[in-house]
């Protein structure tokens, strides 16, 4: 896909992933007992919360905290390269860095507070826009199978780092649609497919990844071919897929 076929600096995503647990989640965590995410302007970040409607969120190489609290409405940013992850925590809301607190069995750790964070500009850029046209893409599924799918919620896990919406591929099958901007299993944004079960119909041709399928940004040419490819993960699932006949 135009855009982000370059490979990322995975240390820039990771330093991302980092700041979504340990900040952005953490942040709305505190304050609600949950922690997914979603795609804000620019990149991603918390829906609001809390008695003063507090967002927290990335756009691009900065941290904004906003609050719509009645009679006080604020904005608050702050770069991130150059900042430590104790002052970004802070600026949050967020106090207790060193406390327990998990978003699942690969929670990043919380790593240095004191240490200056550095970012790659062009990988933040790739991120940010890789999850805002992905969140396109999943926004068209979920309207396409909204009465069939039982879609849930698009979300932004900080665990994974990745965004996605399951839905309803069959009865008692259920699949993750989603888009990862680059980790140690593909050094680019991705697409994947992630099925609830063991089943893969069709071969390996198509389920090429150990949690299902994946197709690399650089493999897709257009948000059409995207959606494409997502939906014929959930065809096969749902058993209306099958391979073309073979010539002769």
């Amino acid at each position: 896909m135009q855009g982000f076929s370059e490979p990322v600096d995975l240390a820039t995503v990771e330093e991302l992933r980092r700041i979504a647990t340990h900040v952005l989640a953490r942040a709305r965590f505190v304050a609600t007992g949950r922690f997914s995410l979603r795609v804000t302007p620019g990149g991603f970040g918390t829906p609001e919360f809390g008695p003063d409607l507090r967002r927290v969120r990335i756009s691009g190489t900065t941290l904004i905290v906003e609050s719509d609290a009645e009679g006080a409405a604020t904005t608050k940013s702050k770069p991130i390269s150059g900042s430590a992850l104790l002052r970004l925590a802070h600026m949050a809301g967020v106090m207790g860095l060193s406390s327990p607190y998990s978003v699942g069995h690969d929670t990043p750790p919380v790593g240095s507070l004191a240490k200056a964070i550095q970012v790659d500009e062009a990988t933040v850029d790739v991120a940010c826009r890789w999850f805002a046209t992905v969140g396109g893409v999943l926004d068209r599924i979920v309207h396409t199978k909204q009465n069939t799918g039982s879609p849930s919620l698009v979300r932004l896990w900080p665990e994974h780092f990745d965004l996605a919406v399951d839905i309803q591929a069959r009865a008692g099958v259920r699949v993750n649609l989603g888009g990862s901007p680059g980790d140690s299993y593909l050094g680019e944004p991705y697409l994947y497919v992630g099925p609830w079960t063991d089943a893969r119909p069709g071969g390996a041709t198509f389920w090429n990844a150990p949690f299902g399928a994946a197709r690399p940004a650089s493999a897709i040419a257009t948000a059409d071919d995207a959606y494409d490819f997502l939906m014929e993960g959930v065809g096969r699932l749902a058993q209306k897929w099958a391979p073309p006949p073979m010539p002769g």
